[in-house]
């Protein structure tokens, strides 16, 4: 599968965007004190700020990830990372309860792993791709 450069700088958009706009909305910019109850280690309001200061490197870098090709490796361990959380997290927390506290912070916690998921292969496929186009 080839995936165009213009998919790909419209995935680190997406991707910062996701990180910032699912922050600050779900945490109802940092207010919702459910998130952090639920989950005080990594989804601490502090947690919660260094995923808007992720979503603003995914930003900076859409224009100019083929000269940053590392730091796209960085970024699918930071996934797959955040991934293994919430697996983590989700097998060992009971979700409805978090949904009978606050809606939001339930439907956070419903998604925040599918999305890491994602671009964790997103970043991975495009981390792969710049060694492949260096060959050739």
């Amino acid at each position: 599968m080839k995936v165009s450069k213009g998919v790909i700088t419209k995935g680190f958009v997406f991707s910062g965007i996701i990180n910032i706009g699912g922050a600050l909305i779900f945490s109802r910019f940092f207010t919702n004190e459910f998130i952090p109850k639920n989950d005080p280690v990594v989804m601490s309001n502090f947690g919660l700020l260094m995923i808007v200061v992720w979503g603003l490197v995914f930003l900076s870098i859409s224009q100019k990830y083929e000269q940053l090709n590392w730091l796209v490796g960085v970024f699918a361990i930071e996934k797959f990372i955040y991934g293994f959380n919430w697996i983590n997290w989700i097998s060992n927390n009971d979700l409805s309860a978090v949904y009978n506290q606050d809606q939001m912070a339930g439907i956070f916690y419903t998604i925040y792993g599918i999305n890491d998921w994602f671009f964790f292969a997103f970043f991975l496929y495009v981390f792969i791709k710049s060694f492949k186009s260096v060959k050739t």
